[in-house]
Order: C-alpha cells, then structure tokens, then sequence
C-alpha cells in the first residue's frame, strides 16, 4: 500500500444541506462534525452567512477545539470576510463563478444595462464586453484576496462552474490567485465532466499552473463524480472537496467515502491522516437518520432551493440546468432567496409583487422551515403565506 499526501475539503455541513428537502438541525450537525473530524479529514466547511444559526454553530465546533479544521465558505465582500473571521475561523473558502455564463448573470454593469440585461450569453457576440465582465471579476476577486490576506486569513479559492470556463480565462485565475492562496478548488458545479475530459483538462491546467495546489470539487448530475475524482487524482490534482454519502443539491456530489475506498482498493494508495475504521461511523450515523443523496436522473435530483441558483435560473435555464428535457422544479426553505418568490409570483402564478414583498416572504418561510426542519412546494408555500398573512 501507497501512502499518499491529499487535501480532503468535507463539505457535509454545508453544500450537502443544500439538497431540498433535507433539513440538519444544530444537534445533527454538531454530532455529525466530531464524527466527520474524526475521520481526519483537514477541512470541514460551513457557511456563516446562511443565518446566525450558522454562524454560531461555526463559533460553537471551534470553541469545541476544531479551529484547525473548520474552515468558513465566504461570498466576495467584506462583511462577509468579517463575520467569518468574527466567528473564529481561520481558514476561508471565498468563492466566485468563473464560467463567462455565470460571469455575465452575476456582473452588476451588465444587470444594470437595459441592453444587456435580459439576453444570456448565448446571444453575446461582443467579445469586447465579456472580457471586460471578465477582467471586472479578476479585480473584484483580487482586492477581497487582498482584504482576506490583510487580516492574517488563510485563502482557499472555489471557482464555481470551472468547467465551463474559458481555459485560457481560467488559467489567468489559477495564475493571478495562486500567491494569495492555499488551495485552488475546481468546480464541476452542474456535473458536466466526464472521466476522458476530466483527465485531459487537469493535466493541462497544470502543463499551464505547474505549481498549483489544484482541488476538484465535483457534482454528480451525470452520475460520474467519482469516477471523474479518481481520474483528477491519476492525473495530478491534489485535493478533493465532496461530502460523505455524496449528499447535496440535486443529484449531489462525490461521496468522500466512495474516492477513499476507490483509490485504496483500486490504485493502492492510503492516504496519510485518514482513519479509515472513522469513516463507516460518519456513514452509520447518516443511515440511523435516513440521511442520503437523490438519484441522478430522478425528479428529486431535478429540485432547486439555494436562491443564487434560482435567481440565475429566472434569467438562463442552463445556468444551472444540465438536461434539454424537463423543467426545474423550484422549492423554498432555509436556503431560499427572495428571487424564489419572484418566480412563485411571476412565472408560477403571473402576480408581480413588490421586492420588498418578497424579501418578507422569504424571511417568513425560511423561519418556519428551520422551526419543521424542511422544505417546501410551491402548492405547500402557497398554503402557509394564505394563513400566515
């Protein structure tokens, strides 16, 4: 048997509770962090900014002695710096979409231009503008790089829908971020990898980065993120980002178990750090609470909640949306945005109402699905804001 080096991000806590339907209370989380720190995984990720709830259950683990583990995802922006540094975090995951089509939905120049403002990428001929949307990101990303690095932070980077990125554009992130960074995260966000492309595009992104720390954080829409993982691994990625049962929005992402079992029974390789026996009891205890990951191709995996993602979808299907066939399915809960109620309001029932209006609405549900721990149908939503106002 091999020992080998990986850096294992564990993101159980925080994007596997993005999956609809599933609700972790504070309890669950707490005991399912000492069981996942146990394992001897080197991160443990959460996400302050979700609610206060987050932020004191991250403050909670670190006073509990796992500073060395817990590392805070954080959006661009410096309160958000703050508040995870505030909670005690040492260690950031800020995070930004990097794929000219996430870009152009996400840039506030391009969402303030009556031109602009409606088309998708696919209708952007001007190729001008999307480098200035891009060279727009770098800036932003770099003076929150910057901010993070001031304050003594340690910075990992996930560069959301990297797949999808233009090769060239990505490699001037790896280049441009690198210094300032720990660690790199390539994000399969929509599953669109497959073992073949996975192969070729990590070795060239390192014919080209040589010396970066490359991580792949994989999502499992097409049912090949963990075959795409172990061939990232075979072909010099350092680092993987998953969750244990491969739970997660949609159809979920690589289950961390699955690629430590698969490369010790398949290539020899152990990694260093792991206790192995650790990782059945994280397991038990996600079956003793029926805990598990949607099916690719079923209607479950076909379900959104995070209001990013909805939001993105209101403006392009396939930001987000793998498949031709189908509709997305848009759900409510703790993760909703106001932009879920925009479409509850305007495409579901053709009744605009009032951001503001929106805002309140989701405050309410978000308060009632943390209160019954779960979420909730457009039919069901509809039910509980009649009685409520």
């Amino acid at each position: 048997m091999t020992k080998i080096r990986l850096t294992i991000f564990d993101e159980t806590l925080r994007d596997g509770e993005q999956q609809v339907g599933l609700f972790l209370d504070h309890n669950t989380k707490g005991n399912l962090a000492q069981l996942i720190a146990q394992t001897g995984v080197h991160h443990l990720a959460l996400m302050p900014a979700i609610h206060n709830t987050e932020a004191a259950l991250v403050s909670s683990l670190i006073n509990q002695g796992l500073q060395k583990q817990i590392v805070a995802s954080t959006m661009m922006g410096e309160s958000f710096i703050r508040q995870s540094q505030e909670c005690g975090a040492q260690t950031l995951i800020l995070f930004h979409a990097v794929s000219d089509r996430l870009l152009w939905l996400r840039d506030e120049k391009i969402r303030q231009d009556p031109l602009h403002r409606q088309k998708t990428i696919d209708e952007v001929a001007d190729l001008q503008l999307i480098e200035q949307v891009r060279g727009r990101m770098l800036n932003k990303v770099l003076a929150h790089l910057n901010y993070a690095k001031s304050l003594g932070l340690k910075i990992c980077f996930a560069a959301e829908d990297a797949s999808r990125a233009d090769f060239d554009f990505l490699v001037e992130c790896i280049t441009k971020f690198e210094p300032y960074l720990e660690h790199f995260l390539l994000c399969d966000t929509v599953g669109i990898l497959t073992p073949e492309t996975t192969k070729y595009w990590i070795r060239n992104l390192l014919e080209f980065a040589p010396n970066a720390s490359l991580n792949v954080h994989f999502h499992n829409d097409s049912g090949l993120a963990l075959e795409n993982t172990i061939q990232a691994l075979m072909s010099g990625a350092t680092g993987i980002s998953g969750t244990f049962g491969g739970i997660g929005e949609r159809a979920g992402n690589v289950a961390i178990e699955q690629v430590l079992h698969g490369i010790k029974l398949r290539l020899g390789w152990e990694v260093e750090g792991i206790n192995y026996d650790a990782l059945a009891k994280v397991g038990k205890y996600l079956a003793q609470h029926n805990i598990k990951a949607n099916m690719p191709f079923s209607p479950e995996a076909l379900r959104y909640e995070t209001g990013i993602h909805v939001q993105s979808l209101l403006r392009d299907r396939y930001s987000y949306y793998l498949f031709p066939y189908g509709e997305p399915e848009i759900w409510f809960g703790k993760c909703s945005g106001a932009s879920n109620f925009k479409y509850l309001f305007e495409h579901y029932l053709n009744d605009p109402r009032s951001e503001q209006e929106y805002q309140r609405y989701r405050e309410i549900i978000k308060a009632i699905s943390i209160e019954q721990k779960r979420s909730f149908s457009a039919q069901e939503v509809l039910k509980i804001l009649k009685n409520k106002i």
